[in-house]
């Protein structure tokens, strides 16, 4: 459809000037939002009759999700040889890098498809995924934006670029990959200069990230202070602390991303913020994984921007949402804070990310922006209005399934059924890939 009128439903449309509109509609023309407001006004004033009726539900902009790991999909269930793993180099070392190290080219569509099917299924609408597959690196980004392009969904991709195999391996990938981007721009599709972390790259192949991204005006997304490991190494090799060291070989700025930043000092908090760098907070994966808890309100004290990821662990942003707003509370022992922090990492700084990087405007329903849409389950059992949107979202609306998701106008689920992917065909076709690559694990 390439005009149709969404009505009769609670439309909440964040942005600058957040408003609820009850009993509202949303004109969506050519991939875009062409009007917004009451729905019998809109009904009016465009002559169209409501053909997706959102009664009893309500209408956000799609959910943005600042870093994920489509490729981690084969590790559930999974579980590695010998005994736990007990501190964070050895969850790298005794699973994720040897699951990278097993994924196939076939592999890697199929881990693609089944959290791109979680990511309509939330709601998710737009992804900043960090991939890695050493055994099939070259073309693997290719396979991942097809995957993608049929999911319909919009995705940033990189290839995660690590001495630890081949040194500066995934340099020429990045590189090929905006290539093709330059050559033939999509809506749907962005590139930057993916780094592993900080702690299995040379300043060589630091230099030579730094150029693929300035060569495309583009930034890097890296792993930062996720563990002790990334700045004991720092400190030993090069006398920096990480953030210090990557700062001061370029590797920084508006356009790139610093993810995790949990163990920092003080001096690194006012490097980020100098820099002018964004820093993205995954808040599950750093429990499950015991590192710590990134400083996320000091950094938002300095005027950081601060987005939010998954790292992988799922594609449910509003879950992940209420888990930062606990986790800080926790942290802090002071139920004062993360009420509006929290929230605003997802649904204001995750459109200001996104919006840096694609071509169209996200996070946000207004005339001119782009029709990503979740549309929730979502009946306020009292009342809703702007002034206190945030404890409905947090309380509520975090736990409403989602009906349907709208991207660039386009329905990818209506009804809680996906017309872009078969979940069944997915999910069979990964059991049996699985199968095989925990053999090769």
């Amino acid at each position: 459809m390439d005009r149709y009128l969404i009505g009769n439903g609670i439309v909440v449309t964040l942005g600058e000037q957040n408003q609820v509109i009850h009993d509202g509609a949303v004109l969506v023309e050519r991939g875009a939002v062409a009007d917004v407001g009451p729905t019998a006004e809109l009904v009016r004033r465009h002559g169209l009759p409501v053909s997706l009726d959102a009664r009893g539900k309500t209408v956000l902009p799609g959910f943005i999700c600042a870093h994920h790991h489509l490729y981690s999909t084969m590790a559930r269930g999974f579980a590695p040889p010998g005994p736990p793993a007990y501190t964070f180099g050895e969850i790298l070392e005794r699973l994720w890098w040897r699951l990278d190290r097993a994924l196939s080219r076939e592999d890697v569509r199929a881990s693609a498809l089944v959290p791109l099917i979680d990511c309509i299924k939330n709601g998710t609408t737009t992804i900043l995924d960090h991939h890695a597959s050493p055994a099939c690196r070259d073309g693997s980004l290719d396979v991942i934006a097809e995957a993608v392009l049929e999911s319909g969904i919009r995705a940033s991709l990189c290839y995660e670029v690590s001495d630890r195999n081949v040194p500066g391996a995934g340099v020429e990938e990045n590189d090929r990959f905006l290539r093709r981007l330059a050559a033939a721009p999509s809506p749907f599709l962005h590139g930057m200069v993916g780094i592993h972390a900080s702690f299995t790259v040379s300043d060589e192949t630091l230099a030579k990230c730094r150029a693929v991204a300035e060569r495309h005006g583009v930034g890097c997304h890296i792993h930062v202070a996720e563990g002790v490991e990334d700045h004991q190494d720092s400190l030993a090799k090069y006398g920096f602390r990480t953030v210090e060291r990557l700062v001061k070989r370029g590797i920084g700025g508006e356009r790139s991303l610093f993810i995790h930043c949990i163990n920092i000092d003080e001096r690194e908090l006012e490097l980020i913020r100098e820099s002018g760098t964004t820093v993205v907070h995954n808040p599950e994966s750093n429990m499950n994984n015991a590192v710590g808890v990134s400083p996320v309100l000091e950094l938002l004290g300095k005027g950081v921007l601060v987005g939010l990821g998954t790292d992988g662990m799922a594609s449910d942003m509003p879950a992940q949402m209420r888990c930062a707003y606990l986790l800080h509370r926790l942290a802090k022992r002071d139920p004062r804070v993360a009420f509006v922090e929290a929230p605003t990492l997802l649904l204001w700084n995750n459109a200001t990310i996104a919006n840096r990087f694609f071509p169209v405007r996200l996070g946000v329903i207004a005339k001119g922006a782009a029709a990503d849409l979740a549309i929730l389950d979502y009946q306020p059992p009292t009342r809703l209005g702007a002034e206190n949107f945030l404890g409905h979202f947090i309380f509520g609306m975090v736990d409403a399934p989602v009906d349907t998701t709208i991207v660039g106008g386009r329905v990818l689920m209506q009804n809680k059924r996906l017309t872009t992917l078969d979940e069944e065909k997915v999910a069979a076709l990964t059991r049996g890939l699985a199968a095989e690559m925990w053999k090769r694990f």
